[in-house]
């Protein structure tokens, strides 16, 4: 009859430690993931700002060169002078566009805690067979 309390005891015993360890685990993987959120976000307003900057000013110098390419060729060919800079722009957007798509197609959101999240769903695996 001692044998089962014995028994019983070692079970709640072994059930406290495995809830405590999974408890530590996802304690410690939304600390990361709080982490990475705030990583991402500091990072997405500094690509945003830097977009933002890039925009204004390239803007700013695409005027002025406009300007300054439209009053020295426009008499020669005003016509020939505003489909160059129409070229000019068009394929400096093609390029930028192309950049773009390449930057988000890298993109990837909270690798580490995917990762680690997948070594754990391993580890448990492992542990429970």
């Amino acid at each position: 009859m001692e044998a089962v309390p014995t028994k019983a005891g070692e079970l709640v015993e072994t059930s406290k430690r495995v809830a405590r360890w999974l408890l530590t685990i996802g304690d410690n993987r939304f600390a990361l993931l709080m982490v990475e959120v705030q990583e991402e976000r500091e990072r997405l307003r500094y690509a945003i700002l830097l977009a933002l900057g890039v925009a204004v000013f390239g803007l700013l110098a695409g005027v002025a060169l406009t300007g300054a390419i439209v009053v020295l060729l426009w008499e020669l060919s005003p016509v020939a002078a505003l489909l160059g800079l129409t070229s000019l722009h068009g394929a400096t957007a093609v390029c930028l566009y192309r950049r773009l798509t390449l930057l988000l197609r890298d993109w990837h959101d909270l690798p580490a805690t995917l990762d680690q999240l997948r070594k754990d769903r391993t580890c448990l695996e492992k542990h429970l067979t």
